[in-house]
């Protein structure tokens, strides 16, 4: 990776621990111009948020390493962020109807899987878009939706890497499809379309595996013919599980990590839904989240010295 730029200030390990192209600590001299020259187009036209080498290589990736169309997506992004008010919402959003509304549509993260990336978890099968009105809004969801990626970029991934010993970007995520069928509601495919659409085009490069997991009879096959239009290396990242999916989820994600109703030995007290168990809850390896620093602490940040690598820590 090149020399640090100002924007730089990481305490967690920087080199991904594949040797994949275009990842931190395997880029090549081209693929480092390329950053530099984002940056410097972004710095031109007045952004000074978001420019660390980490995030520009993100949106990089998901645009193939054109820079034009990375700093169309880059663009784009700061612009919903600041309509959405990502930044404020993440200092202030108080879910206070989440035990209700987890009872149609639990949706969390818990733990971590075998190679150490925070485990994501929802069940689509139990979304009650009626009930779900009554308790909450759709706004609201997709706020909670927002904070909680915010969340996941930090404290989350932070802490991971640092337990790690190594860059960890990405989550491993479980989509329970028990109870989905072809009767369910099209507003529920319109409020998934939208979070699906924050995903891509806000938060670039966060999967590292999907599960989708009690698959539907049929499912695979549709995913057959919808798989020729993704992008191949999305598709490497997908398994279609029915329910005898245990096995091969029990070989990503370790038992006790694992919540008990997905075949895991895990029973947090109070439910696992509700834990948010993790490395970020760990002293050993939390860090207050950088957006929580007054904003005078932020631009201080941004004067010193960058750090490009910290010491591994021994697992």
């Amino acid at each position: 990776m090149a020399a640090p730029s100002k924007y730089d200030n990481y305490d967690f390990p920087t080199t991904a621990p594949e040797a994949q192209s275009g990842h931190p600590g395997h880029t090549t001299p081209e693929q480092d111009a390329k950053v530099e020259q984002l940056r410097s187009e972004l710095e031109q036209l007045g952004y000074t948020e978001r420019l660390d080498t980490l995030t520009l290589l993100r949106f990089l990736r998901a645009r193939k390493f054109d820079v034009a169309l990375a700093k169309a997506m880059f663009i784009d992004s700061e612009k919903w962020r600041k309509e959405f008010g990502t930044d404020d919402l993440v200092r202030t959003f108080d879910y206070t109807e989440k035990p209700q509304v987890f009872e149609y549509y639990p949706q969390y993260y818990h733990k971590t899987d075998k190679d150490g990336r925070p485990v994501y978890i929802e069940k689509l099968g139990k979304i009650d878009l009626t009930a779900l009105n009554k308790i909450t809004t759709e706004d609201r969801m997709l706020q909670n939706l927002v904070t909680e990626y915010e969340k996941l970029a930090d404290p989350r991934l932070p802490a991971c890497s640092r337990k790690a010993g190594k860059l960890l970007e990405t989550c491993c995520t479980i989509m329970d499809l028990k109870g989905v069928g072809i009767t369910s509601a099209p507003s529920v495919y319109g409020y998934l379309s939208k979070a699906s659409g924050v995903s891509q085009n806000y938060y670039p490069e966060r999967l590292g595996k999907l599960y989708l997991i009690n698959a539907p009879w049929g499912f695979s096959g549709v995913f057959s013919f919808v798989k020729k239009f993704l992008d191949p290396v999305t598709v490497n990242k997908i398994h279609i599980l029915g329910s005898n999916y245990k096995k091969e989820l029990l070989e990503q994600v370790p038992a006790e990590n694992l919540p008990e109703e997905f075949g895991g030995s895990c029973k947090c007290s109070g439910g696992c839904e509700f834990s948010d168990m993790g490395p970020w809850q760990e002293p050993e390896w939390a860090r207050p989240p950088k957006w929580a620093a007054p904003k005078e602490e932020q631009a201080v940040a941004k004067t010193e010295e960058p750090v490009a690598e910290v010491p591994q820590p021994s697992a």
